[in-house]
């Protein structure tokens, strides 16, 4: 038995991460056309080993329904690796292990229906900035700033509160009303 160096062993795990990385960037290309768009945006494929690929999911319950869909999914996986003359995969592992490292990355707020861009116009922390002496101080602080960051806002045509625009697109409403529509329902 010979012994290898440390730099030996190194150079054999550098050449094995790249020859995992190549499949992985591959599959990344067609992994939404595989799994769908809906699933695509609640999951990230994050590595490949020992023919075994590892699946970031945004929830424990897209992990649960993928992994009973799992060889579906890894049937249609194999025949697009198998275009590609890449070996071919024996299992998908989903966990939400990793999800939030990657979420922070990738997924954009803007997309919420409540997400209030920042204006380049309005300074909130310039038109309020008051050292705070007690609760009503607090409060009557907050509540100006709540003001300054409302006024351009526009009014939600069931209760007349400021609401995001997005949520006035999506529902005609903003949220609490719309909570309240479906509560009765």
């Amino acid at each position: 038995m010979s012994l290898k160096s440390v730099n030996q062993i190194l150079g054999i795990l550098q050449i094995e991460s790249r020859c995992q990385e190549e499949p992985l960037l591959k599959l990344l290309n067609f992994w939404p056309e595989v799994v769908g768009v809906k699933v695509s945006r609640e999951t990230r494929p994050l590595s490949i080993r020992r023919h075994v690929l590892w699946v970031a999911t945004s929830s424990a319950a897209w992990s649960q329904n993928l992994t009973f869909g799992r060889y579906a999914i890894l049937l249609k996986l194999n025949q697009r690796l198998s275009q590609l003359q890449i070996p071919a995969l024996t299992d998908i592992r989903f966990s939400t292990a990793q999800w939030n490292e990657i979420a922070q990355e990738t997924v954009c707020g803007q997309e919420h229906p409540s997400y209030l861009a920042q204006s380049n116009n309005i300074n909130y922390t310039s038109q309020i900035a008051q050292p705070v002496v007690s609760v009503k101080m607090v409060f009557e602080n907050w509540f100006r700033t709540k003001q300054v960051q409302d006024s351009h806002l526009p009014l939600c045509p069931q209760c007349q509160c400021p609401s995001p625009p997005g949520e006035l697109e999506r529902w005609t409403i903003c949220s609490p009303c719309a909570a309240k529509v479906m509560e009765r329902l």
